[in-house]
């Protein structure tokens, strides 16, 4: 019975051990199926991830991979040599047009470069700490629950553990590298506001070694954070000196007016189109006034050009009052003066019709020159409504017609309103100085131009005759600084003018009007 039970005992434990060799030799199969279903999947998952994160870096980086295919494909088919001749002949000549031209350098290649550059080797390295040392981050909250069995309790222990993440931080769509400013594209992370940036502006200036920071909202969660790198117009631009020469040597379509942001002059036509300039109390619009007729004192003199200062406070042009052909100051004198201008153009028309297209300048027909100090003021606020609307009706008349006759007309304003100023739109060339508000810029440059980077509201009151450029022949807003006319020079200016003119007349034949000047790359 003993030995019986053994060897039936012996028997069921031999059939359990075989019975539980083939179930884990099955588990065993299971076991290594899944694990290679889970590898298999796995690596489509990271192979599908990958490709999709390399591809979305490719194309929101399109110009850098479109660079280093080219180069890939240069040096495979036509070896590395020729490659480094070649790049070394570009840089070579790209210097020697830098030298030649600094301006049409910076249009077509300096800025892109620049903003290339700026984007890899600066922003991209170091924005991710700077935003960090500026508390412009959000942490991330979420935790993991890790849970840890022991198979020899009972129960089973859970222990919640938080794992530590990286902080969100803002991500760089891109930069555009100006002349003197740099604007950083950044997209907010959930959780951040512009104006979280907006108080942060002056920790990022000083992290990135800068005086000045400004912060635009371009949509709801994206910013652009400008940098300027620095202030080409800083300083004051001396005025040009009184040259005592004839006046035909005067190129009234190319006038000396001071600086631009390019570090290059700044020239601007009288003859042929007409200049709105806007610009808050101590802007420097008596800059913009001064500075062009300074340097065309010879042509004042031998009197092929006549200025005629419309002047209602009656102070700014009264400083100057002999170098003026005519001058007025009350509504009604400027209605006459007006009326007066109008009349001449009228003849010239009659005279010249059907003969040329353009009146050339002579001392016969002079370019009339209208300074018209605070225009604002005698459309809108002083005199009766019957005599303000025929200063505007004189005004429209002379800006329509007067280009081709040889006149032009050069109004000063502080409020650009269509209201002020109700012939602003005939003013093909506008100048924005300093100014109160963001709207006033589109009311001066245009609907687009502060989005261009026209930000004459930032300018600093101690900065004045800084302004922004915009209108014919002119794609960008472009940065510029007036020449600085003092008193003294003034008075020389009479003095130079009222003397003795020279008795061989001239004639002054107008360019066209100077290239334009973008505000910078885009990387």
């Amino acid at each position: 019975m003993n030995t019986g039970t053994l060897i039936l005992t012996a028997a069921g434990a031999g059939a359990g051990l075989w019975l539980l060799h083939k179930v884990g030799q099955v588990l065993t199969r299971v076991l290594e199926a899944a694990a290679a279903i889970a590898v298999v999947f796995l690596s489509i998952w990271f192979a599908v991830k990958g490709t999709y994160t390399a591809g979305r870096w490719l194309v929101r980086h399109w110009r850098t991979t479109l660079a280093v295919a080219a180069l890939l494909a240069w040096c495979h088919w036509l070896g590395w040599p020729s490659l480094v001749i070649t790049a070394a002949v570009t840089g070579l000549g790209l210097g020697s047009w830098r030298l030649a031209s600094v301006t049409s350098f910076d249009v077509w290649a300096g800025r892109h470069l620049r903003s290339w550059w700026q984007r890899w080797a600066v922003y991209a390295r170091r924005m991710p700490a700077w935003l960090r040392a500026c508390r412009l981050t959000i942490p991330d909250d979420g935790h993991q629950v890790v849970v840890m069995v022991n198979p020899l309790r009972r129960r089973s222990a859970v222990a919640p553990r938080t794992k530590p993440r990286p902080d969100q931080v803002p991500q760089i769509l891109g930069v555009r590298s100006g002349p003197s400013w740099d604007e950083v594209r950044v997209r907010l992370v959930p959780g951040q506001t512009p104006e979280d940036v907006d108080d942060a502006a002056r920790a990022l200036a000083v992290a990135r070694g800068v005086s000045r920071c400004q912060v635009r909202e371009l949509e709801p969660n994206v910013v652009s954070i400008d940098f300027q790198r620095r202030n080409l117009l800083a300083d004051v631009v001396t005025c040009a000196p009184l040259a005592d020469t004839d006046g035909s040597t005067v190129d009234l379509g190319r006038v000396w007016s001071g600086r631009t942001e390019y570090g290059t002059d700044w020239y601007q036509p009288l003859a042929g189109g007409h200049t709105l300039v806007a610009g808050s109390t101590g802007a420097g619009k008596n800059s913009v006034m001064w500075a062009p007729i300074v340097s065309i004192a010879p042509a004042i003199r031998a009197g092929l050009v006549r200025v005629n200062g419309i002047d209602p406070k009656g102070m700014e042009l009264a400083y100057g009052r002999r170098l003026f052909h005519r001058y007025a100051v009350t509504s009604k004198d400027t209605l006459a003066m007006l009326d007066e201008l109008v009349e001449g153009m009228e003849e010239r028309k009659t005279a010249h019709a059907g003969r040329v297209r353009t009146v050339p300048i002579t001392r016969e027909h002079p370019l009339e020159l209208i300074e018209f100090d605070e225009i604002g003021a005698l459309v809108r606020y002083v005199g009766d409504r019957k005599t303000r609307e025929a200063i505007t009706e004189r005004i429209a008349l002379l800006t329509t017609q007067g280009r081709a006759l040889g006149y032009t007309v050069r109004g000063y304003v502080q409020e650009p309103t269509k209201d002020t100023v109700p012939v602003r739109e005939l003013f093909p060339r506008r100048i924005c100085l300093r100014v109160a508000s963001k709207s006033h810029v589109g009311m001066v440059l245009g609907e687009h131009a502060y989005d261009r980077g026209a930000w004459a509201n930032r300018i600093g009151e101690s900065e004045p005759g800084v302004g922004y450029l915009f209108g014919e022949g002119v794609r960008e807003p472009l940065r510029v600084r007036a020449g600085w006319v003092p008193d003294q020079t003034i008075k020389e200016l009479e003095d130079y003018v009222t003397g003795h003119r020279p008795t061989v007349p001239g004639t002054v034949h107008a360019l066209p009007v100077p290239a334009s000047f973008p505000a910078g790359g885009v990387a």
